[in-house]
């Protein structure tokens, strides 16, 4: 027993032996406070120490040596793919905000484009409607000058017997083209004049009678306006004609029917083509 108890206690006094000098070496070389500027914030890496001889030869040693000296390098490598993810989760996200940003731009862009075609095209229908309302003032400017100036459109000629006061056929044929032809017209007026053979008052009572003839069939049959007819009876005052302008005396009796106009049609025309351009 005793023989056995002396071998133990050598055997047990060499295998510590290595663990001391294991933890002695480790204590001797730590390495001093280094700058913590880098990616994970914390120091780097102490160097690997050294093991000494025992650390070398002992397995046991060796195995709780490397796990000491890994042990570090896997949290710093787990911190750094901890930063990678979220420095990669940062890219996207700021990625995204710009394509975001870039995307409302150019929405804004597009609307004030549209905006800016939109004002474009009202200035334009502006224009044109500021072109319209001039081309108009101008026309009833001239209308209204010349609303006074009537202008000869047809004229025609009944003739009567002497003592006659009576329409024939062939006078109210005469008459019905003119009249048909002003229907539903505005800015127009009836010139009836009387002519008749005699002398003094007698020829002009005489003219009256077959002017008023004409007048009374243009009210009666073609309802026109008794303010649109100007009757006068000239007697036998001599008129000139057309190709000598010389005057000559009336033979037997007549009428002259003019029929005059203003430039009243013409503006309500233009009034109506003005409407029919407008857009619906």
């Amino acid at each position: 027993m005793n023989h056995r108890l002396l071998i133990a206690l050598p055997l047990a006094a060499v295998l510590s032996l290595p663990a001391v000098a294991q933890t002695n070496s480790s204590s001797q070389t730590q390495p001093a406070a280094a700058s913590t500027d880098n990616a994970t914030g914390k120091a780097p890496l102490a160097p690997p120490s050294r093991e000494g001889f025992w650390g070398r030869i002992n397995p046991f040693a060796r195995k709780n040596y490397v796990k000491r000296q890994t042990e570090p390098i896997r949290d710093r490598v787990n911190e750094l793919d901890e930063l990678t993810s979220a420095n990669s989760k940062s890219i996207k996200d700021t990625d995204s905000r710009a394509q975001a940003g870039i995307k409302l731009a150019s929405d804004k862009a597009n609307e004030a484009d549209q905006h800016a075609i939109d004002a474009g095209n009202k200035a334009t229908a502006a224009q044109q409607s500021a072109q319209q309302v001039t081309s108009r003032v101008q026309t009833v400017e001239t209308v209204v000058s010349n609303i006074d100036q009537y202008k000869a459109s047809n004229q025609t000629e009944i003739r009567f017997r002497p003592g006659q006061t009576v329409l024939s056929k062939n006078a109210k044929d005469a008459i019905d083209t003119m009249a048909t032809a002003v229907k539903g017209q505005r800015g127009y007026i009836f010139e009836v004049q009387g002519f008749s053979s005699g002398k003094g008052q007698t020829a002009i009572a005489s003219s009256q009678k077959m002017a008023e003839s004409v007048v009374r069939y243009l009210v009666l049959t073609h309802d026109i306006p008794v303010y649109r007819i100007y009757l006068v009876g000239m007697g036998n005052a001599p008129t000139a004609t057309d190709d000598t302008a010389k005057t000559k005396h009336v033979s037997g009796g007549r009428v002259e029917i003019s029929l005059l106009k203003n430039d009243l049609e013409q503006l309500a025309s233009t009034a109506t083509g003005d409407q029919s351009q407008q857009p619906k």
